[in-house]
């Protein structure tokens, strides 16, 4: 068998009916590429690889996971990537679906390096930890509304599609998770550049109990900063909102 290690965030999936859940919404949305992130002990693979004709991979950091899942499931000899997906180059060079019980400890992370891949991301369903997926597909207004949730929802439309109890893994995490879909947003809303709406958005929840004219401030023009939107906390303003003032940055 294999060991679980803590610092890699290891908390595999045991519950065959979430499996079933999860491959079940993935395949909703038609895929040819599919790169299923940290395989683990391989109890969403052995599903994904039955999926027929498509071209699969799975990128995995530990060793003996590695070992475990050629010895385990020889239909995955060749398709595995033995390397930290942080540090993984883009898998495919035409678009693809990306599906995993993400490590919790780099799930920002891997957040993150959807948003640079996102030209060629055509969905993601992942399991998170249950507050990372709800600040995900928070709305504005909503006190977990953030940064990542502006982030993302800027170029993905989020759905929120289900829990999963801390008893469907072994060793049961301490908190619930919650499995969330990605898709590709047809109508990015118009920015001034991405580099300026990160800005924009890091700034403005760094000190998101301020209003937005003082949390801003530096970005802005004094004139500018006297617009009624400023009275506005960033929590308040939508994406939106967010993009459409990237336009009166400095």
């Amino acid at each position: 068998m294999y060991t679980l290690k803590k610092s890699l965030g290891q908390h595999f999936l045991r519950d065959e009916n979430v499996c079933r859940k999860i491959v079940q919404a993935l395949q909703q949305y038609p895929f040819q590429r599919l790169l299923e992130v940290g395989p683990g002990g391989g109890a969403l693979t052995k599903h994904l690889l039955e999926i027929a004709d498509i071209d699969f991979k799975a990128v995995e950091l530990d060793e003996e996971k590695v070992q475990y899942l050629l010895q385990t499931f020889p239909a995955i000899e060749g398709k595995i990537i033995h390397q930290s997906f942080l540090e993984t180059p883009i898998p495919f060079q035409e678009p693809f679906t990306l599906v995993g019980n993400f490590p919790y400890n780099i799930s920002t992370q891997i957040l993150f390096r959807v948003l640079e891949w996102k030209d060629q991301v055509e969905a993601v369903l992942g399991m998170f930890q249950k507050e990372v997926a709800q600040r995900v597909a928070a709305r504005e207004g909503n006190k977990v509304y953030g940064v990542m949730s502006v982030l993302v929802q800027a170029f993905f439309t989020v759905e929120y599609l289900f829990d999963v109890k801390e008893s469907s893994f072994n060793p049961p995490p301490k908190v619930m998770s919650g499995v969330i879909r990605l898709l590709p947003r047809k109508d990015i809303p118009a920015m001034k550049g991405e580099r300026e709406f990160f800005l924009l958005v890091k700034t403005a929840f760094n000190q998101r109990r301020k209003t937005l004219r003082n949390a801003v401030r530096g970005l802005f023009e004094p004139a500018v900063l006297q617009d009624k939107l400023f009275d506005k906390r960033a929590e308040q303003l939508s994406v939106n909102d967010f993009a459409a003032l990237t336009f009166k940055m400095r």
